[in-house]
């Protein structure tokens, strides 16, 4: 290196030095060369000159270097040059490494941080944000685990609650609803939801502590339908047995409660409901006045019974149980059980009708401002799966999982939220009422379906009715039967399962295929769209000649569903659901206790069903081979079939009535816990009448007013008067001095955000 000598030199005072020096990932040591034994003016140098210089006029430097004539001037301010250069590259990794190592420290606190509060406040996070239901439950995990992880900060409702005597209001509007023989597939409006309230109703009056329950629905006096609808009042279970209870009353059970509203002589389906909203909540709000005063002379000392909490089912229900909420400050709780937003985005993905016809038809647009008002006014939001809230849910304005997140977090650390509200979303799967099902762990039951049947078709023993009506329409009823029941709903995807039965030979020649499609008298009577679809599934009856292998009875009585899965299973056959989206499923739990194996849509609830019970397999329902290759695969592997069969007797448990009341009892009386502001006039409770009613309900009415689109909603004070002409004379002076006490007083503008809650229910 002729004239740049001087590179050597420092080279080698770098690497006496030493490699801790110049290690790029860790900060220069000071040396004090001073102290050496040997000092060496070089080392001295780089040490103390070089890493003392002002890196600012580098530049300045390069300029004179540039313009040096002499040669050995230019060396020597290059070389001073160099080594800033060097020595700037190294100051800059050992910032670079200081940033890292504070960043890495700040993300360790972060992360314990979130450790530690996740830990404090695990009850407040949604489950379908925590991931910790149903769905994702280890299958050796037993349920008594299960049910303490999900609730270890929280009073999970037990026997010692059962001092306390809770009222409970309940709110399904549409369909035809009554405690026996219900009409489940009658119309749209007549399936789950109408035996998932009832079966509510009943299960939470055996709670201890639940002292009375009304489900509030509407009474229909039509000639169209049967007289039993018709009647105001039809109870439902007696209540909790208790012979130790000394205030056990005329009023305690469960009940229905049929609110007449809209047309008196006529059936309407839940879509032309909605002008007559605010008509039943004036007569539930009259009933509810009534009933807590009474309930308050029985067991109150004097004082009235408010209801603990209104639970609203369904839009028309939810816009209802809002009015009410607001109008005598109890909490609410919301169950959507299907959502317009997400029914509107099907319909526009079929490309069949155009927006403005879906909402002509189904009123889209009232049902989703419905349930944004109902979101806003809801405390708790019962699910029955993580991805009704992930995916249904989340298309609304009032709910974004991830801000539901933070904003639990804030509120339990005591931050301000600015405002800003959601409710909390709780999976809580349907239960089951498991009195009638007889579980046999072995196998080999007694009575198989061929010692009951003989080859001829005959019954050697006496069999329940609609074993009769079904096997007489096969060949061989010996074979397995596959079994599908839902009404003939577009969406319940029955003709592609009628395809894949007919193209699949192997299928044909191994099982027969049994459809409980509803109710029918004629055809030409039902709606166009379930007529459709039955008509349908004629033809292709008539197209792969599958007579003698189908079943398509006309008529069967709620009654006589247990007995079907019971026939299935000892075809030892397999319960299939290929709806194209399917919300929760409770068919699926009732054919799994009836000792069913399921196939079923992987759109929706049946993912965390399958997960719980692991008692079969998902498919694409769009996909006619898979569904066939899942059925065979089940029918023919008998080992396979024992195996589901076994794991869902198994894990059934999970998806009982009593479990799902506790969880739901639990998670209602958080609610109360996090508000003391709300009213909780119950013999446990100290809060005064006064301090329950200071909302307004007419400030809920004037919000409505600016939602609805569909009709002019009356004002509170004009409905008062139309309910006192329907009951007794005293009413009317009655509701209206409750209405006085419920104008809110004037308050105190809150000093923080952070208390929207005390005025959040005046809209």
């Amino acid at each position: 290196m002729a004239g740049n000598e001087w590179i050597n030199g420092y080279l080698e005072a770098i690497l006496d030095t030493g490699a801790s020096a110049i290690d790029e990932n860790k900060p220069p040591a000071p040396v004090n060369l001073r102290d050496r034994e040997h000092f060496n003016p070089t080392k001295y140098f780089v040490e103390e000159v070089v890493s003392g210089v002002d890196e600012s006029d580098l530049h300045r430097t390069w300029i004179k270097v540039v313009a040096t004539r002499n040669t050995r001037e230019r060396s020597s301010r290059l070389e001073n040059m160099c080594w800033r250069i060097w020595h700037l590259t190294r100051k800059k990794k050992q910032l670079e490494w200081e940033h890292f190592q504070r960043l890495t420290h700040r993300r360790l606190e972060r992360e314990q941080g979130q450790r530690d509060a996740t830990e404090d406040m695990s009850e407040d996070l949604s489950e379908g944000e925590r991931g910790d239901g149903f769905g994702e439950l280890a299958l050796n995990e037993s349920p008594s685990k299960e049910f303490q992880r999900n609730f270890s900060n929280l009073e999970v409702w037990s026997d010692s609650n059962k001092e306390k005597k809770l009222y409970i209001v309940l709110i399904s509007l549409h369909g035809l609803v009554r405690g026996e023989n219900m009409e489940l597939g009658r119309d749209s409006d007549t399936g789950g939801q109408v035996k998932y309230v009832v079966e509510l109703a009943r299960a939470l009056v055996r709670m201890p502590g639940v002292y009375r329950v009304d489900l509030f629905t509407r009474q229909i006096s039509s000639p169209d339908v049967d007289w039993t609808y018709g009647e105001p009042t039809e109870m439902l279970s007696a209540g909790m047995e208790d012979s130790e209870s000394e205030d056990v009353g005329e009023s305690s059970g469960a009940y229905i409660i049929r609110i007449p509203f809209g047309p008196r002589d006529k059936y309407l389906r839940k879509e032309l409901l909605w002008p007559y909203v605010q008509e039943f909540v004036d007569g539930a709000l009259a009933h509810i006045l009534n009933m807590s005063k009474a309930l308050g002379e029985q067991i109150g000392g004097g004082q009235p019974i408010w209801p603990y909490v209104i639970h609203g089912h369904y839009a028309d229900a939810g816009d209802s149980a809002a009015l009410l909420s607001g109008a005598l400050n109890v909490p609410m709780v919301l169950t959507g059980h299907s959502l317009g937003r997400n029914k509107l985005e099907q319909l526009l993905k079929q490309g069949r009708q155009s927006k403005e016809d879906i909402n002509s038809t189904y009123k889209i647009v009232r049902r989703i401002e419905a349930e944004e008002l109902s979101l806003d006014a809801a405390e708790l939001v019962i699910t029955s799966t993580k991805q009704e809230i992930e995916e249904q849910w989340g298309l609304y304005d009032g709910f974004d999982v991830k801000l539901e997140k933070v904003l639990r977090a804030r509120a339990r650390r005591g931050v301000s939220c600015h405002g800003r509200f959601m409710p909390r979303m709780v999976v809580i799967p349907p239960g089951m009422d498991f009195s009638n099902v007889v579980v046999q762990e072995d196998m080999h039951e007694a009575d198989d379906i061929t010692t009951l049947v003989n080859t001829d078709g005959t019954s050697p023993k006496a069999l329940p009715p609609i074993w009769s009506e079904i096997m007489r329409f096969f060949v061989n009823p010996h074979k397995p039967m596959i079994l599908a029941l839902s009404r003939p709903d577009p969406k319940k995807n029955i003709t592609t399962l009628v395809k894949a039965f007919g193209e699949c030979r192997s299928l044909r020649e191994l099982a027969n295929l049994t459809l409980i499609m509803g109710n029918r008298d004629d055809i030409d009577e039902m709606s166009s769209g379930n007529a459709s679809v039955l008509i349908t599934v004629l033809k292709l009856i008539d197209k792969y000649d599958l007579y003698g292998q189908v079943a398509y009875p006309k008529h069967h009585k709620q009654s006589d569903v247990p007995e079907i899965y019971r026939l299935a299973a000892k075809t030892k056959g397999v319960f299939i659901n290929p709806a194209l989206v399917e919300p929760f499923g409770l068919t699926l739990i009732e054919a799994a206790a009836h000792g069913l194996p399921m196939v079923a849509t992987k759109n929706g609830g049946p993912v965390d069903i399958q997960r719980a019970l692991n008692n079969g397999l998902l498919l694409d329902p769009h996909d006619q081979h898979a569904i066939s290759d899942a059925l065979l695969k089940l029918v023919s592997e008998k080992n396979l079939w024992n195996e589901c069969r076994r794991n869902g007797w198994k894990n059934i448990h999970l998806y009982s009535w009593p479990e799902h009341c506790r969880t739901y009892l639990t998670r209602v009386a958080a609610c109360r816990m996090r508000h003391p502001q709300w009213q909780t006039d119950t013999p446990m409770d100290e809060m005064t009448n006064e301090e329950s009613l200071n909302d307004s309900l007419t400030d809920v009415q004037d919000m409505s007013l600016r939602l609805s689109i569909d009709a002019d909603k009356s004002s509170i004070n004009g409905s008062v008067d139309h309910i006192a002409s329907a009951e007794d004379s005293g009413l009317q002076d009655q509701v209206k001095c409750v209405l006085s006490k419920m104008r809110k007083p004037e308050v105190e503008k809150p000093s923080d955000s952070g208390d929207r809650n005390k005025s959040r229910k005046t809209w």
